[in-house]
């Protein structure tokens, strides 16, 4: 990375932190959304609404904000009634589209060994429960001293406390 955070202009925060700034606004997953619908051409609020999953009208006005204001996209409103607004992005918006195909790619690449890794982390972080949660013997039945399962309300209080952290 070239942002080092000793490259300073006055007036302004070091490079590193500005460069944070930036690639907070892009990095955003309804940023890398938004630019991926517009990179097929402008768009209406209400379609990029519409074309955007789970993404609310409030989170939306405020990513398009922010994206118009870094000189992303720009916002046209045009003299209709209904007021007509379209979102396009700019030829700097555009240079982005490459990356987000390369993010989106390697993530379609990979997601087979994502899942993976996840249902393993899983695996070893939430332990199933024991028999005698399902029904079945006491685990451990027979096990004293300090190798000794704990009691059944220390085992669930323990994987409560796991589940929780």
């Amino acid at each position: 990375m070239t942002a080092t955070g000793s490259e300073t202009v006055p007036g302004f925060a070091p490079a590193s932190c500005r460069v944070r700034t930036v690639l907070n606004r892009i990095g955003d997953k309804w940023a890398i959304y938004v630019v991926d619908r517009l990179g097929a051409g402008p768009r209406r609020f209400s379609e990029l609404l519409r074309g955007i999953d789970g993404i609310t009208a409030r989170m939306l006005t405020v990513t398009l904000r922010g994206l118009e204001r870094d000189g992303i996209l720009t916002r046209t409103v045009h003299a209709a009634v209904p007021p007509r607004v379209d979102y396009q992005l700019t030829p700097l918006g555009e240079t982005l589209l490459d990356t987000i195909g390369q993010l989106v790619s390697w993530a379609d690449a990979h997601l087979g060994e994502i899942e993976a890794a996840r249902a393993d982390y899983d695996a070893r972080s939430c332990p199933p429960p024991y028999a005698e949660e399902a029904g079945g013997e006491e685990h451990g039945a027979g096990k004293r001293g300090a190798d000794a399962e704990p009691d059944g309300d220390q085992e669930r209080e323990l994987r409560r406390h796991r589940l929780a952290g």
